[in-house]
């Protein structure tokens, strides 16, 4: 077992995905890069900010933490702390925040994913 703190990890700004799709006001911290299966990621989003637009041909699953938000792209919901969201593969998603404070959600998807 190991464990890791949060404040531990310096959160990396996502300017874009591999696709070349934009990101506004995201950062990533990557909670478990040694796991040999999954990885978890927290992620946080100002107010305004955005992950990209994109689809990948894996799931992904998603528990929002704190703040308010929605998803995107194509299936638009309300989102807030506790929901839990199933990505499937292939499905164009991003997530947005609409409040007035930061949005935290930690994202886990199969390792080698970006």
């Amino acid at each position: 077992m190991k464990i890791i703190g949060k404040n531990d990890i310096e959160p990396k700004v996502v300017s874009a995905d591999g696709q070349g799709n934009p990101a506004v006001g995201t950062s990533i911290q990557v909670l478990t890069p040694e796991a040999p299966n999954f990885v978890m990621r927290l992620f946080t989003l100002t107010p305004g900010g955005s992950t990209p637009l994109h689809a990948h041909p894996w799931e992904h699953e998603v528990f929002v933490v704190s703040g308010a938000g929605k998803t995107g792209g194509d299936r638009e919901v309300a989102v807030g702390p506790g929901d839990a969201v199933y990505v499937a593969p292939n499905e164009t998603h991003c997530f947005v925040n609409t409040g007035d404070g930061d949005m935290k959600f930690i994202c886990v998807v199969p390792k080698g994913a970006r």
